[in-house]
């Protein structure tokens, strides 16, 4: 699998996976690392870093956190449509997983189109739940971008979750004055509200990835290049 030139760095890090990494301080093994994969080891310490720059030296942190304009690290999708890679167009699980993680990992239009089309070049044509699957992409990185933790999209109904933490200098940013911006002014079909501490907003009658994209594409501070 990894054996064209220059895929050392590839090996090494399927060895780290399999055999979890040495002590962040030490030169003992690890062992949960190997339980939980190197790459979510690593997911978990970047945001581990995250929250202590948003919090005990948010002071340090406030000005570089400002230029990159990133109150969000990763934004969660949960949703009851059909988003997936189908048995009937990569049969192999290990495959399938693979190309899961890839995806998770990538972080432009750029990377996504490529990866389509090297998909499209190896298994034929994409199915439909596939596409929806890119789409789904988007959305991630539009929500990410507007600063919506987490998003869920269930029933026809798609509801937004701001940053929990309300300390965070995301409720003074342009990203957020932006979105109140456009509520204040357009407030049919959209609706903001807060419920068990955490500030939310919902648009109705969404039933597909493209049309979630259109109703939150008002709020990017950039109209993203897939719209």
């Amino acid at each position: 699998q990894f054996s064209d030139l220059g895929s050392g760095l590839n090996i090494a890090m399927r060895d780290l996976d399999i055999r979890g990494a040495g002590n962040l301080l030490g030169g003992e093994q690890s062992g949960f690392i190997n339980d939980l994969g190197f790459e979510t080891y690593q997911k978990i310490l970047n945001e581990s870093i995250q929250e202590l720059k948003e919090n005990e030296f948010k002071g340090l942190y406030a000005k570089e956190q400002e230029e990159l304009g990133a109150y969000v690290s990763d934004s969660i999708l949960e949703t009851d449509l059909e988003i997936l890679i189908p048995d009937g167009y990569i049969s192999d699980i290990s495959e399938r997983l693979s190309i899961y993680r890839d995806l998770d990992n990538l972080e432009s239009e750029s990377e996504l189109e490529d990866y389509r089309s090297r998909l499209l070049d190896r298994f034929g044509e994409i199915p439909e739940q596939t596409e929806s699957l890119f789409d789904a992409l988007r959305l991630r990185w539009l929500a990410k971008d507007i600063g919506l933790e987490k998003l869920n999209l269930k029933g026809g109904k798609l509801i937004g979750y701001f940053v929990s933490n309300q300390e965070s200098p995301y409720y003074q940013s342009e990203s957020f004055t932006r979105v109140l911006n456009f509520i204040k002014t357009n407030p049919a079909g959209y609706k903001m509200y807060e419920k068990q501490g955490n500030l939310r907003i919902s648009k109705a009658n969404i039933t597909s990835i493209k049309q979630a994209i259109k109703a939150l594409q008002p709020f990017a501070v950039k109209v993203p290049a897939f719209s």
